[in-house]
């Protein structure tokens, strides 16, 4: 059996703002360094230990794995993947959620939020909010590099780099953590447990608390399970719960 943790990086500035992040690289609120030095803690608590990390190159990701390592006390090696950042949201990045709402009407935007396969309105190549500005992506080609995505995009990209990179280290034994972004980890997850499209836009992962999969040998899920007080543990999946039924209504 191999053992798989996911751990969706803690609440951004951005997310305390209610504005669309992305591929904008913003960094935690005081909140989301708690939330990723408590899933630390956690892990530390649960005897987990990793041989290798993967994150995206998105600081919010990047700052939650090293506050999570550093209460675990552990400096495993490190890998940095674009492939892992979350989904990007176009034309919406940057700009406040409600008021998204107000200019083009609450359903269009959770549309554009909620669906699977229908991208926000795409950014310009010309707009310095373009990834191909940005000093992060000069080594990704530049064909590679979305101007706006939906969740099908986020899968397409992330899934290239299971395959190739992190499934191979699970078989051949590591103890594997992937701290990304709920995007990210929403396809890995649709993947693993093959989660329909209609069903994998109701699923939400909250922030800062690690999933644990048990595979086998063929990395099939056996079980999968969040850690921590399962009090705490029902009160962030009802509360993302309710999120996601409120969206899926307009969705």
């Amino acid at each position: 059996m191999h053992t798989l943790v996911l751990l969706r990086h803690g609440e951004s500035t951005w997310n305390q703002e209610n504005r669309f992040s992305g591929w904008t690289d913003v960094p935690l609120s005081e909140k989301g360094k708690e939330e990723a030095k408590e899933a630390g803690q956690l892990l530390l608590k649960e005897n987990f230990s990793f041989d290798i990390v993967y994150t995206s190159v998105l600081k919010r990701a990047i700052q939650t794995m090293e506050l999570a390592l550093k209460e675990m006390h552990s400096s495993p090696p490190i890998k940095y993947s674009w492939r892992l950042n979350e989904r990007h949201y176009g034309a919406l990045q940057g700009m406040n959620k409600s008021e998204m709402a107000q200019k083009f009407g609450e359903a269009q935007v959770k549309i554009w939020r909620r669906s699977y396969a229908i991208r926000p309105p795409s950014l310009k190549k010309s707009d310095p909010r373009h990834p191909m500005h940005d000093s992060l992506y000069k080594n990704v080609p530049r064909s590679l590099l979305p101007s706006s995505e939906c969740l099908k995009d986020t899968y397409t990209r992330f899934l290239p780099y299971w395959k190739e990179e992190i499934a191979p280290s699970i078989k051949k034994g590591k103890r594997v953590l992937i701290v990304a972004h709920g995007n990210s980890l929403r396809a890995l997850v649709k993947y693993l447990d093959k989660v329909s499209d209609r069903k994998i836009v109701e699923l939400n992962i909250p922030t800062g608390i690690p999933l644990v999969y048990e595979l086998d040998n063929s990395l099939k899920p056996l079980r999968h399970y969040y850690l921590g007080d399962p009090k705490k543990v029902k009160a962030a999946m009802e509360k993302v719960e309710a999120q996601g039924k409120a969206k899926k209504q307009h969705s």
